[in-house]
């Protein structure tokens, strides 16, 4: 730690050592959202959020996941969803980062409401910031080994596992500070190789090196010290969250300890850290932030110092406005200022010491998932607690789905602001440009509840599949039998749609007649096919619960052919006993197919470190709090084998050979899309999957 005597204390302090910024810096900030402003949150994918909860606990975090997902409401309101626990509360601030590009847009404001995770911002401020902390940090640019781990010693929140290691290899942060007026600022700082430096188990330095003197952190935290940070590390969707208390100093002995070539920053800031943690950052894994194809062209944005000449000629009064605005419509000048501006970056950051500053490089792809966007074009009702949802895909041109009948889709939707995947049977016939599948409301189905009471036509999903061994043969017998109950009945219904010949019969058990899904269609297709067709209905309203003995009498009544094949799909007991009465008729195995769909239940272990994970012959990635093996993998770049991703179709079973996990298979395989490593783990996958991944 440096001696008191060596910290700054008062504004004087600062602007003798920061210096004040020029007019024009402060001549840059705009009071409401303007036409740029609009079109870069249209593009922005994610941004850094600060802010405090009621009782004045400060946070920082990275929001978004993708592309507009703030909304915009007012050039003075926007609303976003913050699924994290602390309800923010006050002043809050942001800076929004486009991928692949140096400036980003900075954005104060203050709550006004919150209903759930939707919170809603009321804007006071806005600018663009320089692209200096992004150029330090190499942010957009091939990751760099990590530093040395420094070792700690006692017992004080850095020393918490993972912490010393990822902060050895974060060379960008977002750093949140608020003032005493109503304030909050929060700013980007990059630095090499590491952007905080660690003192100690319960201190940390971050250099302040020469920037445009505006200096709005160092002059917060002269009137209020608490502070909050959100730390990354190029190539994983983990985020380090700290929070404490920071001062300033320019104690020379620590400046230079950070000189790079010879030069120490001019001050630094010193945190007395109160609470250390690494999570993982759905926002992050969604926006693949680390993948060149996330990238944006800097001809699909606007140029973000064009639209900070923009907000300067808009404040600027008399004949400066004129001629900025007068300048600003020469054809190129917005090119030719890119340049300038570009010299200008490489200029000032090699006089503070950085010598690689060429642009060259990104970092390799991250493993891209096969969601399909598609949008809702119908929601039609079938009974009062089951809905179908008509998609089709979202681009210009409509693509068609191909499936086997039987099949099902993964739906992944945002709700609170996480993603969130369920499994459904299609209930439409393969090889159109339309996919149904039909959702039953489950009490206290988190998804299923948001499909009957929030989706409507026009809204967006992504799509993921086909998955799952159910299906018909792709030569299909001469007859079908189907058994089903409750939402049982979609897979059967595709098979039935899909079926162009050859005898089916349907045994249908549901509560009531008004919950019989797909009552109307049932009804008029075995009129129109009494040959090919026959629909027996149970209601164990009125029936009773439909058990193994009315199971045979109804398939001994039959009388299928020899080569018939079964289909079962609804509860337990009902496909143990279908399964019972077909082995006691000799009906053999392999004409009889069950959908069993396996539960994703966790052991209730919840791991709160970062743990590694290597899988045999294809490398190591360090799996986040909070990710399952899956996800860490695909981040990775790892060729882990999936599809349906909630556990239900069984592709992504690996073999665990070194460590603990949540929950393992009885035969010691993993279901890698529910698992989490509770220690350092190794895998192996398939066979066929290294092949594919060489």
């Amino acid at each position: 730690m440096t001696s008191e005597n060596k910290r700054l204390t008062t504004v004087a302090d600062v602007e003798s050592t920061i210096g004040r910024p020029l007019p024009m810096i402060m001549l840059k900030e705009i009071g409401a959202l303007d036409e740029g402003c609009r079109a870069v949150l249209a593009r922005c994918p994610i941004a850094a959020f600060g802010y405090r909860d009621a009782g004045g606990v400060s946070r920082t975090t990275f929001v978004g996941g993708t592309p507009g997902f703030v909304r915009v409401h007012s050039p003075t309101r926007i609303s976003f969803a913050l699924p994290e626990p602390g309800d923010p509360y006050g002043p809050v601030s942001f800076f929004f980062l486009l991928p692949g590009v140096g400036e980003l847009l900075r954005v104060n404001g203050s709550v006004t409401s919150r209903k759930g995770a939707e919170t809603t911002i009321k804007i006071q401020q806005a600018y663009v910031h320089c692209a200096q902390a992004v150029l330090r940090s190499r942010l957009w640019q091939p990751p760099v080994p990590p530093g040395p781990v420094a070792e700690i010693a006692g017992d004080g929140p850095l020393g918490r596992p993972g912490v010393a290691e990822f902060l050895a290899a974060a060379p960008f942060l977002a750093l949140s500070t608020w003032d005493s007026s109503g304030g909050s600022d929060t700013s980007p700082r990059g630095d090499r190789p590491a952007a905080a430096r660690i003192l100690d188990g319960r201190t940390l330095a971050i250099p302040d090196r020469k920037g445009n003197k505006r200096a709005d952190t160092l002059h917060n935290l002269l009137a209020d010290d608490r502070l909050s940070f959100a730390a990354l590390v190029p190539g994983r969707s983990g985020v380090l969250h700290v929070r404490g208390r920071g001062a300033i100093t320019d104690d020379p002995a620590l400046l230079a300890t950070m000189a790079l070539r010879g030069m120490p920053p001019h001050a630094a800031l010193l945190i007395d850290v109160e609470h250390a943690e690494v999570a993982g950052n759905h926002a992050i894994t969604r926006s693949r932030l680390w993948s060149p194809g996330a990238h944006l062209d800097r001809g699909s944005v606007p140029d973000l110092m064009a639209i900070a000449g923009e907000h300067l000629a808009a404040n600027s009064a008399g004949s400066p406005a004129a001629v900025l605005k007068i300048v600003g419509a020469i054809p190129g000048i917005n090119r030719l200022m890119r340049l300038v501006m570009n010299r200008a970056y490489r200029s000032g950051l090699r006089k503070e010491g950085y010598d690689d500053l060429a642009p060259g490089g990104l970092p390799p792809a991250a493993a891209a998932g096969p969601d399909r966007e598609v949008r809702v074009t119908e929601v039609r009702r079938e009974t009062p607690s089951a809905v179908t949802l008509v998609l089709q895909d979202a681009g210009s041109g409509p693509g068609t789905f191909d499936f086997r009948p039987g099949q099902f889709f993964t739906l992944v939707a945002d709700i609170d602001g996480r993603p969130a995947r369920r499994a459904y049977s299609a209930s439409s016939a393969p090889g159109s440009d339309r996919l149904e599948v039909t959702v039953k409301l489950v009490g206290g189905g988190r998804f299923s509840t948001h499909v009957h009471r929030n989706l409507g036509v026009g809204d967006r999903l992504a799509v993921r599949g086909p998955s799952g061994s159910f299906h018909a043969e792709p030569a299909p017998p001469a007859e079908i039998v189907l058994v089903a109950a409750g939402s049982g009945v979609t897979p059967m219904m595709s098979m039935i749609r899909a079926r162009p010949g050859g005898r089916i019969s349907l045994l249908y058990s549901s509560r009531s007649a008004d919950e019989i899904i797909f009552a109307g269609e049932l009804a008029r297709l075995a009129t129109e096919n009494p040959g090919r067709l026959s629909v027996t209905h149970v209601l164990t309203g009125r029936d009773g619960r439909l058990d193994a003995d009315g199971v045979r009498r109804w398939v001994i009544g039959l009388a299928a052919v020899p080569g018939a094949h079964y289909y079962v799909c609804g509860p337990e007991p009902l496909m143990d006993a279908v399964q019972g009465v077909l082995a006691e008729l000799g009906i053999p195995d392999r004409q009889v197919h069950v959908e069993r769909y396996t539960s994703t239940a966790e052991t209730g272990t919840v791991p709160t470190v970062p743990q590694e994970m290597t899988v045999e012959g294809a490398g190591t990635v360090l799996v986040e709090p909070g990710q399952t093996l899956l996800e860490a993998g695909l981040a990775g770049g790892l060729p882990m084998p999936y599809s349906c991703t909630v556990g239900n179709c069984g592709d992504c079973l690996v073999q665990l050979r070194g460590g603990v996990v949540t929950r393992t298979e009885p035969d010691g395989s993993v279901l890698a899309c529910v698992s989490h490593p509770l220690s350092k783990v190794t895998l192996e996958l398939p066979g066929d999957e290294l092949e594919l991944g060489a």
